[in-house]
């Protein structure tokens, strides 16, 4: 019996078919992509869109964040709104922090207090109600809690309105 022999010539062709196929492969993944991943070169979340009001007619909400629908809630009764919004994203707590400073004042909240640690609180008040904005960094995700009550009158223990 003759033994087959292979050609050098069909080693190198079948290793370039090869790395074209590796080749295109990648490109194309990154093809799929759309071109951006929604973040800089930072790493930062890119804008993506608009801040917009969620459940309350005062709070902005970053574009980054999305809503948690299974851990909010809103309590609507006799002209207002209370109860608690979950949002998460890829978002810097610096940046949230700074996000909210500025636009809760442009919805005529006065800043009440604050605590700016891994788990930061920022304390809001109006005429009527309170806000709550609390801020937690996880190992993938920022959470933001953003919980709006009504005040009490001291002295008749009634909502004020």
């Amino acid at each position: 019996m003759k033994k087959m022999r292979r050609s050098g010539g069909w080693r190198m062709f079948a290793g370039l078919f090869f790395s074209l196929v590796l080749l295109a492969g990648f490109s194309g993944c990154t093809g799929l992509r759309g071109g951006s991943s929604g973040y800089d070169a930072q790493g930062v979340a890119a804008d993506t869109g608009s801040p917009l009001y969620y459940g309350f007619n005062d709070v902005l909400i970053p574009p980054e964040l999305r809503a948690d629908q299974k851990n909010s809630y809103i309590v609507q009764s006799h002209g207002f709104s209370a109860g608690i919004l979950s949002f998460k994203g890829r978002v810097n707590r610096g940046s949230l922090v700074a996000f909210f400073r500025e636009n809760m004042l442009k919805d005529n909240w006065k800043p009440t207090g604050s605590f700016i640690s891994s788990r930061t609180i920022l304390l809001y008040e109006k005429q009527n109600r309170w806000c709550v904005i609390y801020i937690t960094e996880g190992d993938f995700y920022t959470n933001v809690e953003v919980g709006v009550i009504p005040r009490i009158d001291e002295g008749s223990g009634e909502l004020i309105r």
